[in-house]
């Protein structure tokens, strides 16, 4: 299995592309700076130099070919205005996304965030409401393409605990959002599982800290 991750150098990728290297599946990061490159190497990666930002879309589609599935893991980050939010988290998902059908890589798995409609509620910050309404247009993007066998991973509130190997794992409306919480390394673990698996194609799922270890959370969907 071959895996490409978008946001290469990203707390949540550098936990997936170590724990998929343990487990045998070969992987290759994007980042943006070539210095990471070797932090990448160290976990058992290949890595890529690329802009998504600023990328040809026959670039991009030439990294993926191959691929067995593709994971858009990229994001902004703090510190960004409102208009890199729409030219990373949401542009650079869909030229991602129009890369995978354009190699003929089926899975896709597309990392997005909770509680979107936060976006339109009084008193957002501007630039919160761009990043939210950024996620919004990716994961309307990638509903509407034909033939990706697609999945949106929704995480609650991210902190940096440890993984304890047990969530909650549920399609939009079941879980109890409110401040509810989920570690890097529990996302990382349910990505791997939704890759390894190819379970909920087709579907978003929201995710928070729980009871259920992931793989059996994975199975249910």
């Amino acid at each position: 299995m071959r895996v490409v991750i978008a946001g290469g150098h990203g707390k949540i990728a550098k936990l997936l592309l170590s724990r998929l290297a343990e487990h045998g599946v070969e992987c290759l990061g994007l980042v943006r700076n070539p210095e990471h490159t070797a932090e990448l190497r160290a976990l058992g990666a290949e890595s890529a130099v690329l802009d998504l930002e600023t990328a040809p879309l026959a670039t991009v589609a030439e990294i993926a070919e191959g691929a067995d599935a593709l994971v858009f893991a990229a994001g902004a980050g703090p510190g960004s205005g409102a208009a890199r939010k729409d030219t990373v988290d949401r542009a650079a998902a869909v030229l991602f996304a129009e890369a995978a059908q354009t190699a003929g890589v089926l899975r896709f798995v597309q990392l997005s965030a909770m509680g979107l409609d936060r976006a339109y509620q009084p008193g957002v910050d501007d630039v919160f409401s761009a990043y939210l309404r950024a996620k919004e247009a990716a994961e309307r993007d990638l509903r509407e393409r034909d033939g990706l066998e697609w999945t949106i991973l929704r995480p609650g509130r991210l902190t940096d605990e440890p993984a304890t190997g047990s969530v909650e794992l549920a399609e939009p409306g079941v879980l109890e959002t409110g401040s509810g919480s989920v570690s890097r390394a529990d996302v990382a673990l349910v990505l791997a599982a939704l890759l390894e698996s190819g379970s909920a194609a087709g579907k978003t799922v929201e995710l928070l800290a729980g009871n259920t270890p992931v793989d059996e959370a994975v199975a249910a969907l």
